[in-house]
């Protein structure tokens, strides 16, 4: 018989009740101007059980991420002007053309592997994870850029966070490139892209 498993304590947000966004947009190419950009946002739809989203989204002619996270800030006042959460923001991208193998050796690193000093910004807080195994020298790490912490996460316990979260993909038994709440936006910019086009 199948029974709900609580998620494994995962720093700071197994032992307070969190929320947690992911949010993606599509936009078209520059010269495509008729195109409309496609924002969309998921979030966590039950603590402590993490891995369960629901997704929202809407086009328009210039998308956004700032003005999609002041609206969160905007529906949390709305619902109870005394509430004040605290926020993080953290941006990621495999668009860049860092590489990393192991020592002596051609292999990728091994998955799970943090890369967090010499490649990184001197003072941005920024790392490199590598959360699956791919082709030998073709492997990118995907490249996390905090923007925003006001939870206080250590520089371990965010990293740890971050690779949890690339572990809740439904679609995968494995760990996924990047943390499963932005590959659900994406794929909801997706579909929603699709039904725009027919």
């Amino acid at each position: 018989m199948l029974t709900l498993g609580q998620t494994p304590s995962i720093p700071v947000v197994s032992k307070v009740p969190t929320i947690i966004l992911g949010m993606g947009a599509l936009f078209g190419f520059p010269k495509q101007s008729d195109v409309l950009s496609i924002a969309t946002m998921v979030s966590s739809r039950r603590w402590p059980l993490i891995s369960s989203y629901g997704a929202s989204g809407r086009t328009q002619s210039r998308v956004s991420i700032q003005s999609s996270f002041d609206q969160v800030i905007e529906a949390c006042k709305f619902l109870d002007e005394k509430w004040n959460p605290k926020y993080c923001g953290y941006c990621c991208t495999k668009n860049h053309h860092t590489k990393f193998f192991q020592q002596g050796s051609p292999d990728n690193v091994l998955h799970g592997t943090v890369i967090d000093n010499k490649v990184c910004h001197p003072k941005n807080n920024d790392f490199y994870l590598g959360t699956n195994a791919g082709m030998i020298g073709i492997m990118r790490q995907t490249h996390y850029h905090v923007l925003l912490d006001q939870a206080g996460f250590s520089a371990d316990d965010l990293q740890e966070f971050v690779h949890s979260l690339s572990y809740m993909y439904q679609m995968s038994t494995t760990a996924i490139f990047v943390v499963a709440p932005i590959c659900y936006a994406h794929l909801a910019a997706s579909q929603l892209g699709a039904i725009y086009e027919d």
